[in-house]
């Protein structure tokens, strides 16, 4: 009997699976609508990125717009640093042989236009690089050489038609040379660009990424019907810089500086006038540097070449690390990176902590009789035979050591390291420039400080300072005790003049009364009038001021830095200026006179450019005194210099 075949389940469409699809499509719908809204969302945030990216790789013309830096500017507008539009020639040769009839003509216009190629070099390319894209054929050229091929490829005939189609693949990529009008003037203020746009020194270091911009892209490419278009993204400049400095004071002050360096070139040993001459001028009511200058100094449109101070065969007998050692020197600039010991420009400062401190009065009065014993040895005065009885007033006048080491024990290490304190010592200025030395490890604290660092502190030796650290320090002596922080730039614009931002006096304290100020600016005036300083006098003008002669490490070597500092005009200063001469090329080198005698000639030619009129009757005085050879001091007799500090040395 046969057996019967089982029949087959059949699938019931149930009412369950039918709720399970319905639940399924809804989940797949709400994903998607999730997905199309998260697609949304980022073409309205993120599609412009995205398109870029998209654009950038399916470029068939891609070019970089490149940004202009800012360019540096002083206070009247004359531009110090600038970056000029150059052009790099470019060939594309996929498109030069694209047609035969291309390659002739493109390459006589580019052999007429630009001598400087070869023919037969380019006649290799067309036949061995055909599908490179970018062949640089020369670079850096202004666009006064360019304009000719230019010219050319543009030219029409008088239906509009171009008259030399057939030359082809050639085209030019812009991008800008850093360039300095001025050459040498500022250079280690201003400083350079490496590659890049990198800044190398001064305000194109500190301030770099303000002077750089963004570059712009353009992106040629294929839309989605196949026609070619272009987006073009703009490049941002940078902003520009308005500077402090005044380029015709800065010019003044260079100007007398190389008179003084070639007039004691030859003077004593071969070389330079001096080891180093630098010169700071500064408002004193706001802090804003005037002109920063030094020697030597270097071109900053060819910053590496030493052509001005070595001759081709010892600069070729060099290692590059020697060449690199001169080089960050020279590029240094030595009134913020350089310390040294101030000398008796120190010494305004003790008195004015005296008087501050109640532990010196104005009536009182000191014996020298030229020395001063530590030890068993003598501290000496700039008087070895001693100036007998001096006042507070005249210890300045005379810049008698004695005197001011008695002030120093009346006033006391606690309160000395206060004020030195109080007026940067040991600290930085924070001046807008790279590079400043931190003097804090060159000072005494009072657990180090002996009786004799005190002595030889109140006049200035055995401590370190930097320039800017010391005439910042010394304008709040004589504009009524206030404390301005330095600073070189005051403005910043956009590429279109407008104001970015303003960079005010900042006022970072107050060091001495208003009374204290009036007192040591007295005193000063007396020191040019009738003291040590009666050189540096500018005839017609009021001034006050201070001499330093400091001895160098290590004493006994007969090296020193002179120096001196001055302000006009004597009851309300305008112009505080500081100058330094260390090691003037002469036998015998312990004479401010030299740092005197070069800021009078500054201060005659930048006081009337400044329209700060005389406000004394003119007397002739210094009439004889011009630099202008080695016989400078023939006709006058200088005043004694310091004799050297015995002991100790600088901690």
């Amino acid at each position: 009997m046969a057996k019967k075949k089982k029949k087959k389940p059949v699938m019931k469409f149930t009412y369950q699976m039918r709720t399970k699809l319905i639940v399924l499509f809804f989940v797949l719908l709400l994903g998607l609508s999730g997905l199309i809204g998260r697609l949304m969302y980022i073409e309205y945030t993120s599609g412009e990125k995205y398109q870029k990216k998209v654009l950038s790789m399916q470029a068939y013309d891609s070019q970089t717009i490149p940004y202009q830096r800012g360019d540096i500017l002083d206070c009247r507008g004359n531009i110090m640093a600038t970056s000029m539009a150059v052009y790099n020639v470019i060939l594309d040769c996929y498109v030069m042989t694209d047609k035969e009839e291309y390659i002739e003509p493109t390459i006589q216009a580019l052999t007429s236009c630009f001598p400087e190629l070869n023919r037969e070099e380019l006649l290799t390319y067309a036949k061995e690089k055909k599908d490179s894209r970018y062949i640089i054929l020369a670079r850096k050229l202004p666009y006064e050489q360019i304009q000719p091929f230019v010219e050319l490829t543009e030219e029409k005939d008088e239906d509009g038609k171009l008259v030399h189609p057939d030359i082809q693949g050639v085209w030019f990529e812009k991008e800008y040379q850093r360039n300095y009008p001025y050459g040498t003037l500022a250079g280690s203020v201003i400083g350079f660009t490496s590659a890049g746009d990198v800044g190398t020194t001064g305000l194109e270091n500190y301030y770099n990424d303000i002077l750089n911009g963004v570059n712009g892209r353009q992106y040629g490419y294929l839309n989605s019907d196949s026609n070619f278009e272009k987006t073009v993204i703009p490049a941002e400049d940078g902003y520009n810089l308005i500077c402090t400095l005044d380029v015709n004071i800065q010019m003044i002050v260079e100007k007398k500086l190389q008179e003084f360096n070639e007039a004691y070139r030859d003077n004593y040993r071969v070389g330079d006038g001096s080891l180093a001459t630098a010169v700071i001028i500064m408002n004193p009511n706001n802090g804003e540097i005037l002109a920063m200058a030094q020697t030597p100094t270097f071109d900053l449109n060819n910053p590496r070449n030493l052509s001005a101070l070595y001759s081709e065969e010892e600069t070729a007998a060099m290692t590059d690390e020697e060449i690199s050692v001169i080089l960050n020197g020279l590029w240094q600039n030595y009134g913020v990176t350089h310390t040294y010991e101030p000398g008796s420009v120190q010494k305004p400062f003790t008195v004015s902590c005296g008087l501050e401190t109640g532990t010196i009065t104005t009536d009182m009065t000191f014996e020298c009789d030229g020395y001063e014993m530590f030890g068993g040895k003598p501290v000496k005065c700039v008087n070895k035979n001693g100036h007998g009885t001096e006042t507070v007033e005249g210890a300045l006048m005379d810049s008698c050591n004695d005197s001011l080491m008695q002030m120093s024990y009346k006033i006391g290490a606690e309160n000395f390291l206060d004020y030195q304190y109080i007026f940067g010592f040991g600290q930085k200025t924070g001046i807008d420039l790279p590079g400043e030395a931190n003097t804090a490890s060159l000072m005494y604290t009072l657990e180090n400080m002996k009786p004799v660092d005190l002595a030889t502190n109140s006049f200035g030796q055995n401590f370190n300072c930097t320039m800017i650290e010391m005439i910042s320090a010394f304008a709040s002596l004589i504009n009524g005790g206030h404390y301005y922080q330095p600073h070189l730039v005051k403005k910043i614009t956009d590429a279109s003049g407008n104001i970015v931002s303003t960079i005010d006096a900042a006022e970072v304290k107050q060091t001495i009364s208003a009374k204290t100020s009036e007192t040591i600016k007295t005193f000063l005036y007396h020191t040019v009038q009738d003291g040590t300083a009666k050189t540096a006098k500018v005839d017609g003008y009021s001034m006050g001021g201070k001499t330093g002669t400091a001895e160098k490490l290590p004493r006994g070597n007969g090296k020193y830095l002179v120096s001196f500092m001055g302000f006009v005009p004597y009851e309300n200063p305008q112009l505080i200026a500081y100058c330094i001469v260390e090691e003037p090329n002469v036998e015998q080198q312990d004479h401010s006179t030299y740092a005197q005698n070069i800021t009078r000639e500054i201060l005659e030619e930048v006081l009337p450019y400044l329209n700060i009129y005389p406000d004394e009757e003119k007397t002739g005085v210094n009439a004889d005194l011009t630099v202008t050879g080695t016989d400078q001091l023939t006709n006058h007799t200088p005043y004694a210099p310091t004799e050297p500090v015995q002991e100790p040395e600088t901690p």
